[in-house]
């Protein structure tokens, strides 16, 4: 444990907890973190719940040497964002002059088609385009390797719900190319501090800008700009927007995108009391936040194309003749707003508790929300260290998202970080691809948007493809218990794993399939003869129902 840094706060129980001491030692590890990984129960069982959970709001004072290493071994992570921007722009340079040159020799070839011709031909161009895909590739990545390593469980949950709180999509267009700086220098650093610090880094980072276009917008020719209005000149038409991404015309005008899901997804909420009128006065305020995606795609100001006129956004008069502080104001605004503290406070909620979480516990956050400026360490603290947290209700009420099912099923067999493409492939497989939502909203927090027959289906050909080694780095040989259960009689075995993967409960219909060894779907499932004994126990617990839930 490493010394100084966030104070260490222990927060006793104030009453009587309803779930058990195991049940608790379970609970904070599967909701707090992805699951245990072998001797994680004993670890948390010794140090008790209480001062687990205040090291885990504290991960700065955890040592993360693992994890430190798994990252470090990633060869594209560390990079500045001009120099993703540079490989991006000379592969897709490359590729273009390679299709001029081909056009030139008559071939009349669709575009499509002539850029798969080039390639074929090209096998050093082919290299560097799947280099450039590894930008990508190396923080879907690193990632789950995170979630399926770090003993800093609640930094990287919480990292993962920001990610999809402020999501953006990694298929239009540049944005694959921000993601990395995205995760590292927005996301990860802010996502125990406060909510203005990091709804401010949000709206200024590429990725955002880019995503819902706001990078585009500039005042319409109905206001004056900042420029035109400090000359006397009101009206006075906007310049278009600096730069331009290969292959996309730039848009002038107002555009309300960013504005709309900042008032509707970021804070106030869908019903938080405002107005079309006040998305379009955001938008307003916002104009001239902007940058230039071929000159380092930093946040920039530009006075030339801010909407200079007075708004009114939810009731606070933003002055005429202003500049950026107008969109800081905005800012200031919502983050403040009672409706976003109540908006971010259901949502943890949501997250940590149950889909539907007690309305009291809600408000008592809320409230935190309120009291601490937007602390969010502080109200996490309030929901984790609660009643309701520790209620009967809550104990595996969750539903686990694909990318949750996946890091705690490695991390139960004591899985190696895979740092190939393998493992985080099996998440987008299983329906959530990371970084791969199109729509601004996000994968969903509840649990009956991911289950269905077909899921159902996937999750247990995943768990029985892990089992039978199909996972890099994941060795059912290498689980620590393996040696100890291999050659025991089959009912042993079971309660070996129903302890180690359900924490010791299972439905007597689950503990009937690991004895029989039959799966519920064995027609449609991946090749279930291929599994027996030892290993065939384990595939199918990762597949029960107990699995299925944190």
């Amino acid at each position: 444990m490493q010394q100084g840094g966030t104070p260490l706060i222990i927060v006793p129980p104030t009453e009587p907890r309803e779930q058990t001491a195991d049940q608790q030692v379970q609970q904070v590890l599967n909701r707090l973190g992805f699951g245990p990984r072998p001797g994680d129960v004993a670890r948390v069982r010794e140090m008790g719940v209480d001062r687990w959970i205040a090291l885990q709001l504290a991960p700065d004072r955890i040592e993360d040497t693992t994890a430190d290493r798994v990252v470090a071994s990633y060869e594209l992570l560390d990079k500045p964002l001009n120099t993703y921007l540079t490989m991006y722009e000379d592969g897709q340079r490359a590729v273009r002059e390679q299709q001029r040159m081909a056009a030139l020799t008559g071939d009349t070839s669709s575009r499509r088609d002539l850029r798969a011709v080039v390639l074929k031909a090209n096998p050093e161009l082919r290299d560097q385009l799947r280099r450039n895909q590894r930008i990508l590739g190396d923080v879907q990545s690193s990632k789950l390797a995170r979630a399926v390593v770090s003993d800093r469980q609640l930094q990287e949950v919480m990292t993962d719900f920001w990610e999809n709180h402020f999501t953006v999509f990694a298929g239009k267009g540049l944005v694959r190319v921000f993601i990395p700086t995205y995760d590292r220098d927005v996301i990860r650093p802010l996502a125990l501090g406060k909510f203005r610090d990091l709804l401010g880094a949000v709206a200024k980072s590429p990725a955002m800008l880019f995503y819902l276009d706001q990078w585009q917008s500039a005042a319409d020719s109905m206001h004056p700009t900042l420029a035109s209005f400090q000359q006397g000149r009101p009206g006075a038409a906007p310049p278009r927007p600096l730069g331009r991404p290969p292959q996309q015309q730039a848009r002038r005008g107002l555009n309300e995108n960013y504005a709309r899901e900042l008032l509707e997804l970021h804070t106030l909420g869908v019903d938080g009391g405002y107005t079309q009128t006040d998305v379009i006065e955001v938008a307003r305020a916002l104009t001239g936040w902007t940058m230039n995606p071929r000159t380092g795609a930093q946040f920039i100001f530009r006075p030339e194309i801010h909407d200079a006129g007075q708004k009114v956004v939810l009731g606070h008069v933003l002055a005429a003749g202003r500049g950026s502080e107008d969109g800081e104001d905005v800012l200031d605004i919502v983050a403040h707003d009672p409706h976003t503290a109540h908006f971010i406070a259901r949502k943890l909620a949501i997250r940590f508790v149950s889909d539907d979480p007690p309305a009291a516990l809600v408000e008592r956050a809320a409230d935190t929300f309120r009291r601490t400026g937007g602390d969010i360490r502080e109200v996490v603290r309030t929901i984790v260290t609660s009643p309701e947290f520790f209620s009967r209700t809550a104990y595996r009420s969750k539903v686990k998202s694909p990318f949750e099912l996946v890091a705690s099923a490695l991390r139960a067999v004591g899985a190696q970080a895979d740092t190939s493409l393998r493992s985080v492939q099996s998440v987008a497989f299983l329906g959530e691809p990371v970084f791969g939502h199109q729509a601004p909203n996000g994968w969903p927090e509840t649990g009956a948007e991911w289950m269905n027959s077909g899921a159902i289906l996937n999750r247990i050909n995943f768990g029985l493809g892990l089992a039978s080694g199909r996972m890099p780095g994941a060795s059912i040989t290498q689980w620590s218990d393996w040696d100890r259960l291999k050659n025991a009689a089959r009912e042993q075995q079971v309660d070996g794993v129903v302890l180690a993967f359900f924490g010791g409960q299972s439905s007597p219909d689950t503990r009937e399939i690991l004895m029989q060894g039959e799966n519920p779907l064995a027609k449609q499932a991946a090749r279930p003869a291929q599994l027996e004994g030892l290993s065939q126990i384990v595939g199918l617990a990762l597949g029960a129902p107990e699995f299925q839930r944190r």
